[in-house]
Formats: structure tokens, sequence, C-alpha cells
């Protein structure tokens, strides 16, 4: 049948999708997916890596500025939180409150926790490498610091978190 001039042929509406449309759109999402998540997965172990570096950082400028501060003395072991989380005079001893005589730092407002590894979560301080009560390891006589982790603890690219 004819329409009559002038008016338009009655258009059929779509109702949906064909099963070939529909297969498309799931396959570009499959793509998608499968580039998108092992990209985001490692993005929270990049990051936890990032924040690493970033706390050994911190630490070490406060312990490089003790130094400077205090006539190329390092903090000791033994009094290293006090010392750079508090104010202290000349030789180091800590105090709590700034005086005239306790007037240098604070360096760090606290020992930062350790983000990765099986010690992750401690903030405590040794002198050597190893056990599972201490987030960090302190060489008094070079001012190194490193992370306490085993040799078989790694990064996401294959590095010793104890090397960074």
């Amino acid at each position: 049948m004819f329409a009559p001039q002038g008016v338009a042929h009655p258009v059929r509406a779509r109702r949906a999708f064909s099963l070939i449309e529909l297969v498309i759109v799931v396959v570009i999402i499959g793509i998608i997916g499968a580039i998108a998540i092992p990209r985001m997965s490692r993005g929270a172990a990049g990051a936890a890596d990032s924040s690493l570096i970033a706390d050994l950082a911190v630490m070490r400028s406060a312990i490089d500025l003790y130094k400077a501060e205090h006539g190329g003395t390092l903090p000791a072991l033994a009094t290293f939180e006090e010392q750079l989380t508090t104010y202290t005079n000349d030789a180091g001893t800590a105090n709590a409150s700034k005086t005239s005589t306790y007037y240098l730092g604070t360096y760090l407002r606290e020992i930062p926790t350790l983000k990765v590894g099986s010690n992750k979560g401690k903030n405590a301080i040794v002198a050597t490498q190893g056990g599972t009560t201490a987030g960090w390891v302190y060489n008094e006589t070079t001012g190194a610091i490193s992370a306490n982790l085993p040799d078989t603890e790694l990064d996401v690219r294959g590095v010793q978190y104890n090397s960074y």
C-alpha cells in the first residue's frame, strides 16, 4: 500500500538490541576489564611501595638535620624516638617542652609505621635486620635506616624492600 502524497511512511520502532550487538558490547567490556583490573590491582601495591619510599626519605632527612644541628652526632639507637620527636639540647638530651636549653628539634611528629611486608604496622627500631618486633633497622654509626624485612620480601618490580 502506498501512503498518500505528503504523508510519511510509518517507521517501525526498534524495540531491542540484536544478539550480535549484545555480544559486541560484552566483548568490549571484557577487553576493557582485562586491561584495567591488573593495572588497578598493581596500583595498591605500588602505593604501599611509594609510601615506604616517602617514609624512608622523611626519616633520613630528619636524621640528617639532627646530625647537622648536633655537630655531626647522630641520634643514638636507645633514644632514637625521643631525640627525633621531642626537643633536644646541644648534647642530644631530650625534653618534651621547648626551652632556652632544649631548643633543637622536633624532627618528626612520630616514627612512621612500616606500610608493607611481614612487619607491616610496626614502628619500633632495632640495630640488626631480622625478627618480627620492629619495623625499622637503624645503624647509629652510619645513620642508615631501612625496612626491617627479610631479603625474600620484594616490591612489585622485584626489588628487596630492605634495600630501599
